[in-house]
């Protein structure tokens, strides 16, 4: 019998050890246009989780990192086939609005 509730779904296994190495070095590699930004956004991210997981003694926000940038490279090339595309997406909305967070 297990202590753990069958309801609950399994967290996702850990990324690998140099995860985030790897994807700094994927991020000057694979998308050198965009570096400037996305390097400095990736280390605020990690430097984020970081200081959560030194708080908690949890791993988790770390891995949460590594995953979501992940996704963003692997999703990179969709986005800008859409954008070169020239697909319309001026019926979008602006995140904020939708939020409610604008100032």
């Amino acid at each position: 019998m297990s202590a753990q509730s069958e309801h609950l779904p399994a967290p996702p296994p850990a990324p690998a050890p140099r995860a985030a190495a790897r994807l700094l070095a994927r991020i000057r590699a694979e998308h050198p246009e965009r570096a400037a930004r996305w390097l400095p956004a990736f280390e605020r991210d990690w430097d984020k989780a970081l200081e959560d997981s030194r708080q908690t003694y949890d791993l988790s926000p770390l891995h949460e990192v590594v995953r979501t940038w992940q996704i963003r490279l692997e999703s990179a090339p969709a986005v800008d086939a859409f954008v070169a595309g020239g697909m319309d997406d001026e019926d979008g909305i602006d995140l904020a609005d939708f939020l409610g967070t604008r100032p």
